[in-house]
């Protein structure tokens, strides 16, 4: 353990500390390939959600308000995600010629192998995010398990995953710490800009790639339970917004789905839907999360970002 200063959160230094303060209207360029006004990457998220342990999240309450153990309604709802939504998930990119970064608990390469065989042959980038599916702050050894997940991704893919995003964006003060000295280079926890931007660590710096908890269906479908058209609606909107503003300031938008919530029969055509609709526009790169961190990384190295 580092010795502490004033001001700082234990484990390291607070959130202000590690990120400059720099509006978007007064920073040096970000440029697309192109010229291209938004980036738009994807990211589904695939996880292990344990039967024996309550659930990370839930679509029915318990009966009488007295948690149940094992927990198999809720544990149904996610595991139909992974027999079913995932592979409308793989249909609808490969539909459209996309290729989506899969954020994926470490585990999910023995529990799941055929979802994330399915990945790696449809040419996905591989995106760590925890080993199991439970916040940061309740994993007793944050260095073993990012060394597991990324050991994990390495042995399934033979490469190294470059990014990561923890499970439910959560990170205690030394979290980015130790990812950065797990050779990760780019992270979506930070969900802070329109545009990547740098974030000190006591090893190096490390990219925030815009991540997003707006256009994110665990937001919208499990707690704000909106209308099943909410992600083509709220996503149209949003993209509006960044294509006009991307004339002048290219922007990066981030789409975060979950097969048990927009695999799901009565979403998956709005996904499609808000798809059709990006691709209908001029001035778009469809990236992953590596070529945006590529992209910024090039300008960066050049004095142009």
């Amino acid at each position: 353990m580092t010795e502490q200063t004033p001001g700082q959160a234990p484990g390291g230094p607070t959130a202000r500390e590690r990120v400059r303060y720099e509006p978007i209207s007064q920073r040096r360029p970000f440029v697309l390939p192109d010229n291209a006004r938004v980036a738009v990457w994807t990211i589904v998220n695939i996880e292990n959600w344990l039967p024996q342990n309550p659930m990370p999240r839930t679509v029915l309450p318990p009966p009488m308000g007295q948690p149940l153990l094992p927990d198999v309604p809720n544990w149904c709802w996610h595991e139909y995600g992974m027999r079913v939504g995932f592979w409308r998930f793989v249909e609808v990119l490969k539909a459209r010629g996309m290729r989506a970064t899969l954020a994926l608990n470490g585990s999910t390469c023995t529990e799941y192998p055929a979802a994330c065989k399915a990945a790696l042959e449809a040419g996905w980038e591989f995106m760590g995010h925890g080993f199991e599916q439970k916040p940061m702050h309740r994993v007793e050894d944050q260095a073993q398990a990012i060394r597991r997940t990324v050991d994990a991704i390495r042995a399934f893919t033979g490469k190294t995953p470059r990014g990561w995003e923890s499970p439910g964006l959560t990170e205690t003060a030394e979290t980015i710490d130790l990812l950065a000295e797990a050779g990760i280079e780019y992270v979506a926890d930070w969900v802070l800009d329109d545009q990547p931007v740098p974030i000190k660590t006591r090893s190096g710096e490390m990219i925030s790639v815009p991540y997003t908890v707006e256009i994110n269906d665990v937001v919208m479908s499990a707690i704000q339970q909106q209308p099943s058209d909410e992600i083509f609606r709220r996503g149209k909107d949003q993209f509006d917004q960044l294509y006009k503003e991307g004339a002048t300031i290219p922007r990066v938008m981030a789409i975060s789905i979950h097969p048990y919530l927009t695999g799901v029969p009565h979403r998956i055509k709005y996904l499609e839907a808000l798809y059709d609709y990006i691709l209908s526009h001029p001035g778009v790169a469809m990236c992953t999360g590596e070529e945006i961190l590529d992209i910024y990384k090039a300008q960066a190295g050049s004095g142009q970002a």
